[in-house]
């Protein structure tokens, strides 16, 4: 704020009046000059626009905090998933329903790496939740519900985004998109796992139209891709040792088949 030449200007004439004595003489145009600046005080307080007490300003924070709220990660099981992910369950409107599955594990199925990938997709959440139609969320985890990981082929830390279709007029369900992004177990962070929604990374990877496929695939469509998960998680079940001993056990029976195969040589005629 500038200060006005008056307020330097009244004090000196203040001074004088008490060092000289024909002071007395000015004091009338002392109190003329007191007036008009009282008067020109007044005509600029009055002409400053009002500071408002309360202002409605909505906090960025609070409303990112409300859609996070509001953000639900689904859990994946093998006794649930065909309803979690079924057609319309997540939304009514028309379209195409956008899916993020987050694949993890624990120390069987993922050695115990999973650490940092698990922590990059709990901070992406907010990240996604501040969009302007964040996806569907889901997690799977391998070391709860092996028998759908192996079903589904997938293995942590792996992201799958789907574009599940809503059923045509004549029941009928178009194809659904399903992308499997692999996650850095050391170099991932939620950046990175906020922009395949984001920014649309996921269409950088090509979608998967393979034997796998949990929704179109061969094994899908004539149910066969549970049992699938059932025989391959139980073969993975087995521990390392029980096929060292049935290799050793096969390959002595051989040896012995092949040494006792053959005959004794034939002593020599005399």
């Amino acid at each position: 704020m500038r200060t006005s030449p008056l307020m330097l200007v009244l004090p000196a004439l203040a001074t004088a009046q008490q060092q000289f004595p024909f002071a007395d003489q000015i004091n009338p145009f002392v109190d003329q000059v007191k007036g008009w600046f009282g008067q020109v005080s007044a005509s600029v307080s009055s002409s400053a626009p009002a500071i408002p007490t309360s202002i409605s300003i909505p906090d960025p924070v609070a409303s990112g905090a409300a859609k996070y709220a509001d953000l639900k990660v689904e859990r994946l099981t093998l006794a649930n998933h065909k309803d979690v992910l079924k057609p319309g369950a997540a939304t009514a409107s028309p379209g195409l329903e956008e899916w993020m599955i987050y694949v993890t594990g624990g120390n069987k199925t993922c050695y115990g790496r999973c650490g940092r990938a698990e922590t990059a997709w709990n901070e992406s959440l907010a990240l996604m939740a501040a969009s302007r139609s964040p996806p569907s969320l889901a997690m799977l985890d391998c070391e709860t519900d092996g028998v759908l990981c192996h079903a589904w082929a997938v293995s942590p830390p792996q992201l799958i985004h789907m574009m599940l279709p809503q059923p045509l007029l004549d029941q009928s369900t178009p194809a659904t998109t399903m992308r499997s992004i692999n996650l850095n177990m050391t170099t991932v962070t939620a950046t990175e796992i906020a922009a395949v929604h984001l920014q649309e990374k996921y269409m950088d990877v090509a979608p998967y139209e393979g034997f796998w496929h949990p929704f179109d695939g061969p094994l899908a469509q004539y149910g066969l891709n549970i049992p699938a998960g059932y025989f391959i998680w139980g073969f993975s079940q087995i521990p390392s040792w029980v096929f060292m001993i049935g290799v050793s056990f096969l390959s002595r029976n051989i040896m012995s088949r092949r040494m006792g195969g053959q005959a004794p040589a034939a002593p020599a005629a005399a």
